[in-house]
């Protein structure tokens, strides 16, 4: 029996009341005189999003940004009229440092790792957009940086505060739906391209600093419409395609429900990339040791996006209500149902459904856990600290590596960092940088 969403609605939102709310206004009226000064690596789309939401926070100061675009900066001078606007983030950083005391990076995939590593080696906390980085060593690389030097972090998967995500998983540890046996996410977004890179090179505007968007990616020549903006997430080298860009967002429930690590394999369905684009559609099989909450000593996990859907036999056992984008969890005793940002629902015996109340979860603000930890200099971890999304984002990207050898399995060994029985593939296991570009740290 399906529980109503309705009820669970209700339910959430009474669970949700009776929670501390774990930000913002209570922090700051201790002491009204604090304020919390930021600079952006990035001035419009994503990084405009990410500099609102940090502005609902009343100790939120907006000192700089760096946009390689000096066409994208209008709305951040707009709101903020004293902002200084830089279009080479390591004169900001050079100039600024003195001023700030965070920076977020919402940049293109590809200067994740660069600009937060730089930020972090001047004492700064981040708050870096996902995937954290575009290789696996870079993220390895971060997440031990932060984690030794305690620096505050989060990454920009706001899912991982949602009340809606987190009643879940705290419902799943309570073993509603038994132990887990598998979990398919999927995405209907297609961040691929099947068409080639246009031949030759366009006039770069005056206004876009190309060799800066480049940055430690391989020297291309500008092409209208093609990387900037927007377009970079289908290119290889620059983007992750669908994969990248949406896993962590939600993969990111059952991994931490589950307690999952590191998975003990890889394999990939589907076209593989080309050299410049990534594919339309993408079918990844992770299998992860087991954990107390997994029926067996391993668990299969599934990720689908484009046109790629989960097997007949998921298809039909959720029905009519099967989310385009979200998760599925089958467990011994049930199946949990998990709509990317929307209310879940579970398919349990009726004697769990009469039974089933959402517990009581805290309601964290994302972008404002973030300032508060920095403006308090607090100990606990935030929700999206690099110490677990590093290795989220490590699964993810093993999936972007096996993308490129299709059907083949790839025995991984998290502590080695390396695939065990496939030369080929540790090849994309790291990136060499584009000369001048080599950065102490990565």
């Amino acid at each position: 029996m399906a529980i109503s969403r309705r009820r669970f609605l209700q339910g959430v939102a009474a669970a949700t009341a009776a929670s501390p709310l774990l930000s913002t206004a209570r922090l700051y009226a201790a002491d009204a005189a604090k304020v919390v000064r930021h600079a952006s690596i990035g001035a419009n789309g994503q990084a405009w999003s990410d500099i609102q939401s940090f502005a609902e926070h009343p100790a939120f100061r907006l000192v700089a940004v760096a946009d390689v675009d000096s066409t994208r900066v209008g709305e951040a001078k707009k709101k903020f009229p004293d902002v200084r606007v830089y279009q080479d983030w390591r004169e900001l950083l050079k100039k600024e440092r003195k001023n700030l005391d965070s920076i977020s990076v919402s940049t293109p995939d590809h200067m994740h790792g660069t600009v937060a590593m730089a930020a972090m080696r001047q004492g700064l906390p981040v708050y870096c957009q996902k995937p954290l980085c575009a290789t696996i060593r870079e993220v390895r690389k971060l997440t031990e940086y932060a984690r030794s030097h305690r620096v505050h972090t989060q990454m920009g998967i706001q899912v991982s505060s949602m009340p809606s995500q987190l009643i879940p998983e705290a419902i799943v540890r309570a073993g509603t739906i038994g132990k887990v046996k598998e979990v398919h996410t999927f995405c209907e977004k297609g961040w691929g391209d099947e068409g080639l890179i246009p031949p030759g090179a366009d006039p770069v505007p005056p206004t876009l600093d190309w060799n800066g968007w480049i940055g430690v990616g391989e020297e291309r020549p500008f092409k209208s419409g093609v990387y900037h903006p927007a377009e970079w997430r289908k290119r290889v080298g620059f983007g992750t395609g669908t994969l990248g860009d949406m896993a962590c967002h939600i993969m990111s429930p059952p991994y931490r429900a589950l307690g999952l690590t590191a998975p003990v394999s890889v394999t990939a369905f589907g076209p593989p990339p080309t050299r410049d684009n990534w594919s339309l559609n993408a079918k990844v099989h992770w299998v992860f040791p087991g954990t107390p909450l997994t029926a067996d000593k391993t668990i299969d996990f599934w990720w689908y996006d484009g046109t790629e859907r989960p097997p007949e036999a998921i298809l039909s056992l959720v029905g009519e209500r099967m989310p385009r984008t979200g998760s599925v969890w089958v467990g011994t005793e049930g199946t949990l149902v998990l709509p990317h940002m929307d209310t879940p629902y579970f398919l349990v015996p009726s004697e769990k459904f009469a039974a089933l109340t959402p517990p009581s979860v805290p309601t964290r603000d994302h972008y404002g856990e973030f300032i508060d930890a920095v403006l308090t200099r607090q100990a606990a971890p935030t929700s999206g600290a690099f110490h677990w999304t590093g290795p989220l984002t490590e699964t993810v990207l093993l999936g972007t590596v096996a993308a490129r050898f299709h059907g083949e399995t790839l025995a991984w060994d998290a502590r080695r960092m390396a695939f065990t029985d496939h030369k080929a593939a540790n090849a994309f296991v790291e990136r060499k940088p584009r000369k001048g570009w080599k950065q102490k740290g990565l």
